[in-house]
């Protein structure tokens, strides 16, 4: 074995020491108050966004006031800002959750269809589903109806959240005799959103053979032929 000499060979056992060291005892030392207010700024953040779902469903406006937000969740301003430089970063991460929400309600949906036709069918079925339920129609209104104003604010974040949703679908048209599932996605994704936003307008559900009709044009459009 090569002898440590000098101080070159101090600092090099002192930082084999300290490598050690943040592997052990040491590392949970720093780790465990970093892991807590973790926690506790997970928490604020939830209840932000919980508290600002609970106003814009009240309301019905994308533009709740700061006090309102503030109200609902019980926390500081101070406690806001550390997470969030403004109202609008706040309202584009509400969209962000919803769609991941739905992305992972939408995957659920699809798990069990047997083919691609029930796949898409079941994707369709379950962005619909808003119009139809008083609580998702309340948040998902305002949100639909000023996309355009968040996407020209957020682009980035905006994109994100659109393939969430597109990326089942897409996952699911791969399977079909379409030479451009990606495209066919795409499609498929505004059609319905389109409807969707008619619905969410209008406070009424999608009827049963407006529903069949919209699966039966996308499929239709995508080359996917019903068992």
């Amino acid at each position: 074995m090569d002898e440590i000499d000098g101080i070159d060979g101090v600092d090099k056992l002192q930082g084999t020491e300290a490598a050690a060291n943040s592997e052990g005892l040491v590392g949970n030392a720093v780790r465990r108050p970093l892991e807590a207010r973790w926690a506790v700024y997970e928490q604020e953040v939830r209840r932000l966004i919980d508290a600002t779902y609970r106003v814009v469903e009240r309301t019905g406006s994308l533009d709740p006031t700061m006090r309102d937000i503030m109200r609902e969740s019980g926390l500081s301003n101070q406690a806001f800002y550390r997470h969030f430089r403004s109202k609008d970063e706040l309202l584009v991460a509400m969209l962000d959750d919803g769609r991941r929400r739905m992305a992972a309600y939408l995957d659920h949906r699809m798990s069990s269809a047997p083919d691609v036709a029930g796949k898409v069918a079941a994707w369709i079925d379950g962005v619909l589903a808003q119009a139809g339920d008083p609580i998702a129609a309340a948040r998902t209104r305002p949100f639909v109806a000023h996309q355009d104003r968040l996407a020209d604010l957020f682009p980035t974040e905006q994109r994100d959240s659109i393939e969430a949703m597109l990326r089942p679908l897409r996952e699911a048209l791969a399977g079909a005799p379409t030479p451009n599932p990606s495209a066919d996605a795409l499609a498929i994704y505004r059609l319905t959103l389109a409807t969707l936003h008619d619905h969410l307008r209008t406070g009424t559900a999608v009827a049963p053979e407006d529903r069949a009709h919209t699966v039966r044009f996308a499929l239709a459009g995508a080359g996917v032929s019903v068992n």
